[in-house]
């Protein structure tokens, strides 16, 4: 038996094939905006792990504004995983977040 095949019970009814409503891809385009801010914010990571803290701080900064940006600008309905709350405390929070991120890493000297 494999970790594929799954256990059934006398009495349960059999595991449902998948269908193509079954989607492993974003549904919406803020899903996939989404996606690419996850990839910029993994970037900005990456460079922090490289060594260059204030570059990498700041392409995670410019990484939460695109988000803020992108939240700002697309219909709830388009807006996918970057919807979390109501759209002002959403663009707030991210705004917050990547203004404070870009202002210490200016700040702070190093």
């Amino acid at each position: 038996m494999t970790d594929e095949e799954p256990i059934e019970e006398p009495g349960q009814e059999p595991a449902e094939e998948p269908t193509e409503d079954d989607r492993r891809y974003p549904s919406t385009i803020g899903g996939a905006f989404y996606l690419g801010v996850v990839a910029v914010c993994g970037v900005g990571i990456a460079v922090v792990a490289g060594g260059d803290w204030r570059l990498g701080l700041r392409v995670l900064a410019v990484g939460l504004m695109v988000a803020a940006g992108l939240r700002l600008v697309l219909p709830a309905r388009d807006a996918g995983m970057l919807a979390v709350r109501h759209r002002a405390i959403d663009v707030t929070v991210l705004v917050a977040m990547g203004g404070a991120i870009w202002f210490l890493t200016s700040s702070l000297s190093g």
